[in-house]
């Protein structure tokens, strides 16, 4: 495709959208590679307080005590998880951007594959974050689905007239 004008203005949405998430997952990575060797609680807790947070907060304190406790081998794994996550996103993304087929169908794979843990989770353990999370990726879904059903009925539509 050309111009990034004639690519769907929600394709261009999820597009911008992944590389945001993406940038985040990156930060968050390296944020954690960061932490190792570290104590990453008071490591953390320095930094709440660098950016004149109250560490008393419900979730602020939360995320404290739950880094408090991972030790510096699950935050390699975690970090490296991440990373991963942050790839494939900058992957769909760019390739979301660039009005490619195969991006469509690689977040509708993906996020289609992850919707049952998402559920799951929600299930287990409902919060305003993981049901809005959840929520997006199925309006994401959808609307990938419908746009390439679009697509390929305008394709044999077309091959049909030729």
């Amino acid at each position: 495709m050309g111009s990034i004008k004639a690519i769907p203005l929600g394709l261009r949405i999820i597009g911008f959208f992944k590389l945001i998430t993406a940038t985040l997952l990156t930060c968050i990575s390296f944020g954690a590679f960061r932490l190792m060797g570290e104590n990453a609680g008071e490591t953390l807790e320095h930094f709440i307080l660098q950016l004149h947070l109250d560490p008393e907060r419900h979730w602020i304190n939360l995320a404290l005590t739950s880094i408090a406790g991972v030790d510096p081998a699950r935050l390699k794994v975690i970090s490296a998880a991440t990373l991963c996550y942050a790839t494939l996103y900058i992957i769909e993304g760019i390739g979301l951007l660039r009005g490619k087929h195969w991006a469509e169908y690689m977040v509708v794979i993906i996020t289609g594959s992850l919707l049952p843990f998402e559920m799951y989770e929600v299930a287990m353990k409902a919060s305003t974050p993981r049901i809005a999370i959840m929520l997006v990726n199925i309006t994401m879904l959808i609307y990938l689905i419908r746009q390439l059903r679009r697509d390929r009925r305008h394709h044999l539509e077309s091959s049909v007239s030729d």
